[in-house]
C-alpha cells in the first residue's frame, strides 16, 4: 500500500508502517481540516503520506534518509503536492517552518530518536496546533502517565506541563516491516495557550525536573539541594521528604517558581 518498497535499516531505526486499517486510525485521529498546515516527520515509504496527500492535498514531509527521496516524490505525484525537506528532524526549526501559522506534526518516529524529537517540538510548541506520534508503547505510557505510577517520571511531567497527552491507540508489532519487537501507540499532543502553563523560567523547571527523578529513591530534600534548600520546598507548600512521583505536574510549576523567586531574592 505504500506504493514502493525498500529495505528498511537497521541504523536508522527504520520500521515502515504498511497496515492500511492502522493508517485509517491515525488519519480518522488527526482528522485533518481544510487550512491545515499538515508536516509529517519520517515519512519513510509512504504509508502515512500518501493516504493524508489523497484526504487533505497538500504535505510537508521531512526525511533524513536520502534513499527515499526521489521515490517518495515519485510516488507522491499521483496523490497530491508534496514538499520533501531532507533534514534531521532535530535540526529543523519548527516555529520557521510554521511561520506564523501553527503547524500539525504527524509521524511514526524512530524509537531511538523518540524522546529527542519530543523535546525538540516542545521548544517550538507556540508553532505547533498539535501533534499525532506513534512511538513505542512504553514511551506512551510514560508520557500520559499520571502521579503515583511506576512509569511516572521526567517525561510526564515535561511533556504534561506544556501539552494535553492522551494516549490513542495501541499497535501491534504486524503493523509494520520489519517487525519491531514490542507494541507500539498512537498519541496526541495538544499544547497548551501559552498563559495557562504559569512556568516562570523553563531552564530552572526542567533543571528541577531533571534532578528530582535522577535518583527516584531520595526524597525531594536530597534529589534538589542543588537546586534549593527545605525552606523552598516547604515555602512552595511541598513536603521535603516527599519523592518526585508523588508530585503532579502543578507541583513541580510552583516548586520551580518559588524556588526562583527565592533565588531571586537573594541577589
Amino acid at each position: 500500500m505504500s506504493g514502493f518498497s525498500q529495505p528498511a535499516k537497521k541504523s536508522l531505526g527504520q520500521h515502515f508502517l504498511h497496515e492500511r486499517g492502522v493508517v485509517d486510525k491515525i488519519i480518522l485521529a488527526v482528522d485533518p481540516k481544510p487550512g491545515d498546515r499538515l508536516v509529517e516527520i519520517g515519512p519513510g515509504q509512504g504509508a502515512m503520506t500518501f493516504p493524508l496527500l489523497q484526504r487533505h492535498g497538500s504535505l510537508t514531509a521531512i526525511e533524513f534518509d536520502r534513499d527515499l527521496l526521489a521515490p517518495l516524490a515519485e510516488a507522491a505525484r499521483a496523490h497530491g503536492a508534496l514538499d520533501l525537506v531532507h533534514a534531521n528532524v532535530l535540526d529543523v526549526d519548527f516555529t520557521a517552518l510554521a511561520g506564523g501559522s501553527p503547524i500539525r506534526l504527524v509521524g511514526n518516529l524512530p524509537y531511538n530518536l523518540s524522546s529527542p524529537i519530543l523535546f525538540h517540538a516542545l521548544e517550538h510548541a507556540a508553532a505547533i496546533r498539535d501533534m499525532h506520534f506513534m512511538l513505542q508503547k512504553e514511551v506512551v505510557d510514560r508520557m500520559a502517565a499520571a502521579p503515583g505510577s511506576k512509569v511516572y517520571g521526567r517525561l510526564s511531567v515535561m511533556l504534561q506541563a506544556w501539552c494535553k497527552v492522551t494516549a490513542l491507540f495501541t499497535v501491534g508489532p504486524g503493523a509494520f516491516r520489519p517487525p519491531p519487537k514490542v507494541d507500539s501507540a498512537v498519541v496526541r499532543l495538544v499544547p497548551r495557550p501559552p498563559g495557562t502553563i504559569g512556568i516562570d523560567d523553563p531552564s530552572r523547571f526542567a533543571a528541577i525536573v531533571r534532578d528530582a527523578f535522577g535518583q527516584r529513591r531520595k526524597t525531594l530534600r536530597n534529589a534538589l539541594s542543588a537546586q534549593c534548600d527545605e525552606a523552598s520546598i516547604r515555602g512552595a507548600g511541598i513536603d521535603p521528604q516527599a519523592r518526585a512521583e508523588q508530585l503532579a505536574v502543578a507541583d513541580f510549576v510552583r516548586l520551580a517558581n518559588h524556588a526562583g523567586a527565592a533565588a531571586r531574592a537573594e541577589t
